[in-house]
């Protein structure tokens, strides 16, 4: 779509398709641009952390909903093109920054995914169960969407009976079984859970979603080994970031300051037109784990929180014994090109066998991994339920024929594999080896960026308690704390990443690092220091254009459910702040007012 303005003289609006020629817009296809641009204001705004600001500087982001007529002409319009989303100019959760849907559907598309965060960030249940409610009498796949709307609207009860008896018409529905699934898990029940994310996998065992799911269930039940099996066959696929335009980056940036977000605490220590930018140790700023985004940050977080819970020694044992490691992969080579290879359908052997003359010993990225497989292209036979038969036929016979023979010695640790360049010890026979996988190249990549990351984290925290038991200055830039503060979040180190937040906003102001204090007081229950947080938050946003931050707008809305309308007035109007800086805050208030959150009353 295309509007075009000609000073002094005329406004044309048109379109243009897919040949570049010119065409008459249509009132479908104004619906349709109305529709996108609501989910657009949504997907591109900022979280508050600023990374989306720094994206495409200068640019104004509103709210296009400020009251319930809007919101009434968003969702009849969203009625009207719900089942054309698979046609949707916007398509998949690719172009979301959801990157967990492979193949979009009725349910899983950009426009679905929209009409959820809108009714998350807004508390909008009423209208997001109404809206679904006539959908579903259309298509019964709609009922995972309204479930997840009814279990936020804490109407538990009624969810549960929706899913129950949904699944009688669609039993195989996967979204409906990982809504399950994800509701067992918030209530502990991990059996339950465990068996709907079975389940889940089974009815669409090519979507990441599925089986991160399953994945998350085993960590919650503490099967390390079973949660590292099912995350290495999570079907993995690159991210593809929004659709935004890729500006190149300015030699100069002059913008004048709105005088209503104008803030001393802001504007010292900002780096000056001209001034050098930070000095970043090489080593901080080869972090590779800071860049991921899409299905691969999601299985980063959860290999973190394994590591986080058991440690990276007892990580490293357990890696071990379900994946096939170097010493052992070398040995059975060479006892197998002894002999003539025995067809068998096991997905670890056939993927050796198959691979072992173009194995090497550099992961995916070109990084030499002496604790992981020397080759790991692993064969994706354990989603066919034909080939997972076969497996537990062998595997029992396996252990059938163990049983009378005597154990051997345990597989040689990871960390004492000897080098590439040695003889290996041939006198050691691996007969669980048939049982065990072999590790993607993603999988076996993670690994060593998590050893990457550890090692960071414990060379700073050995260097800053030398420093402190010496009484001498641990000296670091506001980009490195900034660095050193992600670090020790993701690796779920909450206290150490607030403590390098602080040290960052000694130096400067940086909204970064506001944000994360930000999510410490959020577990703390501190909604004094919340507030005080979110005001220059939302200050900062708005000098940067940016009138509206979804993920803001969300926290100011709980607070005011758990406290009241009155009591978060009082505490933002008692700050010692300047009064339009204050207003700003007020606004989002008011938006919830209008919007009759819970609490707004009050």
């Amino acid at each position: 779509m295309r509007v075009e303005v000609k000073i002094p003289g005329t406004l044309e609006s048109y379109c243009i398709d897919e040949r570049g020629d010119k065409r008459v817009p249509t009132e479908q296809l104004w619906l349709e641009t109305f529709v996108c641009g609501v989910l657009r204001a949504y997907s591109y705004a900022d979280d508050g952390n600023g990374d989306a600001i720094k994206k495409i500087v200068g640019v104004r982001r509103f709210n296009p909903i400020t009251n319930t007529e809007m919101e009434h002409k968003f969702l009849n319009a969203a009625e009207k093109l719900f089942f054309n989303g698979l046609g949707f100019p916007t398509q998949s959760d690719h172009l979301a920054g959801l990157t967990k849907t492979q193949v979009p559907n009725t349910v899983s598309n950009h426009l679905a995914s929209g009409l959820l965060k809108y009714i998350h960030t807004t508390g909008r249940y009423a209208s997001g169960i109404n809206l679904f409610e006539k959908l579903r009498t259309k298509d019964v796949e709609v009922s995972s969407l309204l479930a997840r709307v009814l279990i936020s609207a804490d109407e538990e009860v009624q969810a549960v009976r929706l899913l129950h008896d949904a699944l009688q018409d669609v039993p195989m529905d996967y979204a409906l079984l990982d809504c399950q699934a994800a509701f067992c898990q918030s209530k502990k029940e991990y059996e339950m859970a465990v068996e709907c994310a079975k389940r889940s996998v089974t009815a669409a065992p090519s979507e990441f979603s599925s089986w991160i799911r399953l994945a998350e269930v085993y960590v919650d039940m503490e099967q390390w080994n079973l949660a590292l099996l099912t995350l290495n066959s999570c079907p993995m696929f690159t991210y593809q970031d929004k659709d935004s335009p890729r500006l190149p980056k300015p030699s100069r940036i002059l913008l004048p300051i709105l005088p209503e977000s104008m803030l001393d605490e802001i504007d010292e220590g900002q780096p000056k037109q001209g001034d050098p930018m930070d000095i970043v140790s090489p080593m901080l700023s080869k972090l590779h784990a800071s860049s991921y985004q899409g299905t691969f940050l999601k299985a980063y977080s959860l290999l973190t929180k394994i590591a986080a819970a058991i440690g990276w020694d007892q990580l490293l044992k357990i890696r071990s014994e379900v994946f096939v490691m170097e010493e052992e992969y070398r040995v059975e080579r060479q006892t197998n090109s002894a002999r003539p290879v025995a067809t068998s359908n096991n997905a670890s052997t056939v993927a050796i066998h198959e691979t072992s003359s173009t194995a090497s010993g550099i992961n995916g990225n070109g990084i030499h991994d002496t604790n992981g497989a020397e080759e790991s292209v692993a064969q994706n036979s354990d989603t066919d339920p034909a080939s997972e038969e076969n497996n537990k036929v062998e595997n029992i016979e396996a252990q059938s024929i163990e049983s009378k023979i005597e154990k051997p010695e345990q597989s040689m640790a990871s960390e004492v594999v000897k080098s590439g360049g040695e003889d290996p010890d041939t006198s050691k026979t691996y007969t669980q080896f048939h049982n065990k996988r072999l590790c993607e190249r993603w999988l076996d990549n993670l690994f060593m960026v998590l050893y990457e990351d550890l090692r960071v984290y414990t060379i700073w925290r050995s260097d800053f308690a030398q420093s402190r038991a010496q009484s001498a200055e641990y000296k670091k830039s506001a980009t490195e704390w900034e660095i050193l503060g992600e670090l020790a979040e993701r690796l779920h180190h909450f206290n150490e990443a607030v403590e390098a937040y602080q040290h960052c906003l000694q130096i400067r102001f940086s909204p970064k690092a506001l944000k994360g204090i930000l999510k410490m007081y959020e577990r703390q229950n501190d909604t004094r220091g919340m507030l005080n947080a979110l005001i220059r938050l939302i200050a900062w946003q708005y000098r940067w254009y940016s009138e509206f931050s979804p993920e803001l707008l969300y926290t100011i809305r709980k607070l005011i459910e758990e406290e009241g309308a009155v009591k978060v007035r009082s505490i933002v109007q008692a700050t010692n702040l300047p009064q339009p800086i204050l207003d700003l805050t007020h606004h989002y208030c008011q938006l919830c007012a209008t919007f009759r959150s819970t609490g707004s009353d009050s």
